[in-house]
């Protein structure tokens, strides 16, 4: 039996959802590869919010090598950004977790049981790099759950070496990790095996989450043309947690 069929068979649909939360963003300025100033961000906040967003969880990146974001650094952008959503007179509630990079430095994190950026309830947000499966990422599940958090794989069709490994795929799973999908990669934007894996993620219907990962207005542009898409409706039939967040 193949991985496809197996989930299928599991899964529930539910009605369709009006997408409220989202969940991945890069809104904090001049800290990582998002935007770069307060008015870039209201800019796109305005966007999210015509677009029938309530509420964005953004989540800049936490990187050793590029982006060492300390909580404070995070924290204090936020309040900045909400000051200028509150004088914009802008709808949207701005909430700000991030994106850890898992490498050695966020296991020391984690093995020394140093609090962590989390969102919703105890959720955390962690990426690899796209090519190789790090040798951190099951234990990483495993130490993260057992301190009471929650593992939110940050767009796993993006990492090539989940392409065409359905046994690791279901090992995640198993694991309860939450499987974090970037809409933009249903217009695809990454390049078609993203895309087919995408579709693919939400056929087995064990995509939990979806993010924009909006860096830039660009991102929003991408985001328009993803909910034209056929599988946008496909996704918010899933069990979504981001309107619970």
């Amino acid at each position: 039996m193949s991985l496809f069929s197996l989930f299928k068979k599991k899964t529930e649909q539910v009605p369709v959802q009006e997408l409220k939360v989202d969940i991945h963003s890069h809104l904090i300025p001049a800290i990582d590869d998002g935007i770069q100033s307060i008015d870039e961000g209201l800019e796109i906040l305005r966007e999210f919010e015509k677009l029938g967003y309530s509420k964005v969880i953004t989540t800049p990146h936490t990187m050793s090598d590029y982006y060492d974001n300390k909580p404070s650094d995070i924290l204090g952008g936020l309040e900045q950004m909400r000051e200028a959503i509150k004088k914009a007179e802008i709808n949207v509630t701005l909430e700000a977790a991030t994106e850890y990079y898992l490498d050695e430095h966020f296991m020391k994190k984690v093995k020394q049981k140093e609090s962590l950026l989390t969102f919703g309830q105890n959720h955390v947000l962690v990426e690899t790099g796209f090519i190789n499966e790090p040798p951190e990422l099951k234990e990483a599940s495993f130490h993260l759950s057992m301190q009471g958090y929650k593992m939110v794989f940050a767009h796993p069709e993006r990492y090539l070496y989940l392409i065409e490994n359905d046994h690791l795929i279901e090992e995640l799973v198993d694991r309860s990790v939450i499987f974090q999908l970037n809409a933009v990669s249903l217009t695809g934007c990454y390049g078609k095996p993203v895309k087919k894996l995408a579709e693919e993620l939400i056929d087995m219907g064990i995509v939990g989450m979806v993010g924009s990962d909006c860096h830039n207005m660009g991102h929003i542009d991408l985001l328009k043309e993803a909910r034209k898409t056929k599988y946008w409706n496909k996704l918010l039939q899933l069990d979504l947690l981001n309107n619970k967040l």
